[in-house]
């Protein structure tokens, strides 16, 4: 039902388990862009004039430090959450003759069925890196990585940790633990892959979790049922549990999941906690630096 759009998470759990194949995620943002194009191109739902204000066009963006060949990509929630960690990781590139952008990838807009603008994101954001002649983006957020890897052209993404590894940077013998997957590596693991090899073993994948509760935009809609899908982390007691999404842990732990630890903050050692009291705070001054 179109009205019930909104209402998803976004997150294909419903297309993995579906006998018939049928992908949900689609279904909900085919109706959401529907929604949209009825509209006239805009969003007529008023609950998230928050987002939109602050993500189209993104307010915080700052390219002030990328005019090298190659850029480290931020994203936006990372730094919100963990800035110390996002300064430690800037000033090791930065060794190697690497910079910064600090940006969001689009993809909450593209989420809520706003096409025409996200393909104007998407050509700002490749206009601002063609302008400046970098060749090579590096990725710290699943979401951007899947999301404007196969989006921009000219230029290879690759994730941050094959760069880190590459330059021989971080601790490389983070002890096993589980790993709560993000949507958008949940079923490729392609980030998975080249995150275990910082771990002496492999990274076993929390079972039963369908989402962070962030996913599509649907905590706005649904949350009660978005603050409740961290249950099962909590009921893991003290155990640690990794993420690599900054957008996870930090909600994760806004709800109450105080185990959930970004392997960022391992692997850089600074082993600093989700900041989730001065998050937009911390976003805020990236336009700054």
């Amino acid at each position: 039902k179109p009205e019930l759009a909104y209402h998803c998470f976004l997150c294909g759990t419903c297309g993995c388990v579906c006998p018939k194949g049928i992908d949900g995620k689609e279904i909900a943002l085919d109706s959401r862009r529907k929604l949209v194009e009825d509209g006239g191109g805009k969003l007529l739902d008023n609950s998230y004039d928050g987002l939109l204000l602050e993500k189209n066009p993104y307010k915080f963006a700052n390219y002030r430090h990328s005019k090298k060949k190659a850029v480290f990509f931020t994203g936006c929630n990372f730094p919100s959450f963990y800035p110390k960690t996002t300064r430690k990781i800037v000033n090791e590139l930065k060794k190697h003759g690497i910079g910064v952008a600090y940006d969001c990838c689009g993809k909450p807009i593209a989420e809520l069925g706003m096409e025409s603008d996200e393909k104007r994101i998407i050509s700002r954001i490749q206009s601002e890196l063609s302008e400046r002649k970098i060749r090579e983006v590096i990725m710290l957020c699943p979401n951007c990585y899947a999301f404007l890897k196969p989006k921009l052209a000219d230029v290879k993404v690759i994730s941050i940790y094959e760069k880190l590894e590459e330059l021989g940077i971080g601790n490389k013998n983070l002890i096993p633990e589980k790993v709560f997957l993000p949507c958008p590596d949940r079923e490729k693991r392609e980030l998975l892959k080249m995150i275990e090899r910082y771990t002496a073993g492999g990274l076993t994948p929390v079972e039963n979790v369908q989402c962070c509760g962030l996913g599509g935009c649907a905590s706005v809609k649904e949350p009660e049922l978005a603050k409740g899908m961290g249950a099962a982390l909590k009921d893991a007691g003290e155990r640690k549990v990794y993420s690599y999404c900054a957008s996870c842990a930090g909600n994760l732990n806004r709800n109450g999941c105080k185990n959930v630890t970004h392997i960022l903050t391992e692997i850089m050692e600074t082993y600093e906690k989700a900041d989730i009291g001065k998050s937009m705070v911390n976003r805020i001054k990236t336009k700054f630096m």
